[in-house]
């Protein structure tokens, strides 16, 4: 087995006047009780770009993308120390109201996980529970959400049936349009097309890199064609921290780091 140095890294940075950055966070380190799982993370998410979080199962990507909205704060016993800025707040302070951030930035997970509830209403399920109770805005959030997530079109004479109804790729997509209905800045997705076939694969892909116009993204993906065809930005992350952060085009044909070209060349480990 094959190990490398974890204090040889190549991460660059942005923009020193950070105008361009959407989210940045400084040290993270997040403990499952004495495990470590994040061992000091500083990376720059530019303003409407894509970028992808790869690495071997294990090295604490998942775990470093729920962190970028306190996800983890669900889990006890668990720790995360370090700045997450956001708009110029930490938001891993205990002051920030963490309801009121994740309308900010939102997250789509592994599998499809729509409400037992219609289309309609999955939709406008967060936006009816932060008050919004006009018919005419939330039918216009529906559409709106819906067109920016490419399922307008196959289910706009649905709305009403169950969305459970729907095929895995149209769900995950649904639970895409759920999460932008928020109109949040920054969209997180953790392995989004893990469980989908290569066609709804595909329409995932596409739908995600239309909506980088309008939305920050970040990603996280095992499959290294994908993160090669739509992000812009990569990050190698290795037992706990990133070795390499860069253009995606630069991490997969002039890596800096040997434990990078191991892994995105299939000779890891």
């Amino acid at each position: 087995m094959k190990t490398y140095n974890t204090d040889d890294t190549h991460i660059i940075t942005m923009n020193k006047d950070k105008q361009n950055l959407a989210l940045e966070t400084k040290d993270i380190h997040v403990w499952y009780g004495d495990n470590e799982a994040i061992k000091g993370v500083s990376l720059e998410f530019e303003k409407n770009k894509i970028t992808s979080l790869i690495g071997p199962s294990g090295c604490g990507k998942s775990t470093y993308l729920r962190s970028l909205n306190r996800m983890n704060d669900q889990i006890d016993g668990t720790k995360v120390t370090g700045k997450i800025i956001y708009k110029n707040i930490d938001i891993n302070s205990s002051k920030v109201d963490v309801y009121e951030m994740r309308k900010h930035i939102g997250m789509v997970f592994q599998r499809p996980n729509p409400f037992s509830k219609s289309i309609y209403e999955n939709i406008t399920f967060a936006l009816k529970r932060h008050g919004q109770k006009d018919k005419q805005t939330l039918d216009e959030a529906v559409e709106t959400s819906l067109k920016q997530a490419a399922l307008w079109d196959q289910v706009k004479d649905d709305l009403h049936k169950s969305a459970l109804a729907l095929s895995g790729g149209q769900q995950q997509r649904l639970c895409i349009a759920r999460a932008i209905a928020m109109k949040p800045d920054i969209l997180l997705l953790d392995e989004p097309a893990s469980a989908l076939d290569p066609i709804s694969t595909s329409k995932v892909e596409e739908t995600l890199i239309n909506l980088k116009e309008d939305y920050t993204i970040v990603i996280v993906t095992h499959n290294m064609q994908q993160a090669s065809r739509i992000s812009d930005y990569t990050a190698f992350f290795y037992m706990g921290k990133v070795l390499e952060y860069d253009q995606t085009k630069k991490i997969f044909t002039r890596p800096k780091i040997q434990a990078t070209e191991d892994y995105v060349s299939g000779h890891f480990g």
